[in-house]
């Protein structure tokens, strides 16, 4: 199958799941990504706001940002187009606004420094056990693991439905280090580990 393929499977897969399935799904996932964050003890974690089909995280940026243990990231698209960019920025509850694509982004006027992230939490529409990534197809993810400084813990998060044995892949696109779902979670051997 072709990627394009793949993401509608992936959508289909999702529309058959009732709401009280993808709360409970969400849950697991940000239960294990709770402890593993509480292991790893990272200064500064990246997050991402979720999209309406992706894992429901916000009850896990609320925890970590509330609890002052770590500094909570999340991403701003900068520019779209060719020249597509994105940047993490404090998360800070009320400030948060509505931006590309309709995805809540941070409003803040200082980004992260890309080599300050212990540990990235990455969507995906789809992932395979190994870590294989694949995106919406825009490459935000791609291009800002691909930046010079980039030493973060990659975790996919996502729902069971959303693995596959084996994903189209191109060389640019992102592995992550570790994939966590609602039902188990996979290590992945990386080069970075």
């Amino acid at each position: 199958m072709e990627k394009r393929e793949f993401r509608q499977l992936v959508r289909e897969r999702f529309k058959a799941l009732s709401s009280e399935q993808r709360k409970h799904k969400s849950a697991d996932v940000v239960g294990q990504l709770s402890e593993i964050i509480a292991q790893r003890e990272p200064s500064v974690v990246a997050l991402f706001a979720p999209m309406a089909d992706e894992v429901q995280i916000g009850e896990l940026i609320e925890q970590l940002a509330s609890g002052g243990r770590c500094k909570v990231v999340l991403p701003r698209v900068l520019s779209l187009g060719a020249s597509a960019e994105m940047e993490f920025y404090p998360y800070k509850a009320g400030e948060m606004a509505s931006g590309a694509f309709g995805i809540l982004e941070p409003q803040g006027v200082e980004p992260c420094n890309v080599a300050d992230i212990d540990l990235m939490i990455v969507p995906g529409v789809a992932f395979t056990r190994r870590g294989v990534r694949l995106g919406r197809g825009k490459g935000y993810y791609d291009r800002y693991i691909a930046r010079d400084g980039f030493r973060a813990e990659c975790i996919g998060a996502c729902y069971d439905f959303q693995l596959f044995d084996e994903l189209p892949a191109e060389p640019h696109d992102s592995v992550m280090d570790m994939v966590v779902c609602d039902n188990s979670k996979f290590k992945i051997q990386n080069s970075k580990l």
